[in-house]
């Protein structure tokens, strides 16, 4: 059941962030909407988990900094916003 999720939560993460990289390039989303960075957030850290599980280091490592990216934007539009 844990690979299954696992499995689960790599595939979900790979679709949010193919998803929303489709969403910017066909001008369905701005980049810095808060859609696009939470589906990138939410898309990273399924990668984590998933190549974290795998002993994917190198892949784990970017997903943490492509989660942190999005989170510090979306942190940055939250401040923003009066």
């Amino acid at each position: 059941m844990t690979n299954l999720a696992i499995e689960a939560a790599g595939w979900a993460g790979a679709l949010l962030i193919l998803g929303s990289y489709i969403a910017v390039t066909t001008g369905k989303l701005a980049g810095q909407s808060r859609t696009y960075q939470w589906m990138n957030v939410v898309g990273a850290a399924g990668f984590v988990v998933n190549t974290r599980w795998h002993g994917a280091m190198p892949s784990a490592v970017l997903n943490v900094v492509w989660c942190a990216v999005g989170l510090i934007a979306l942190w940055k539009l939250n401040r923003a916003q009066p």
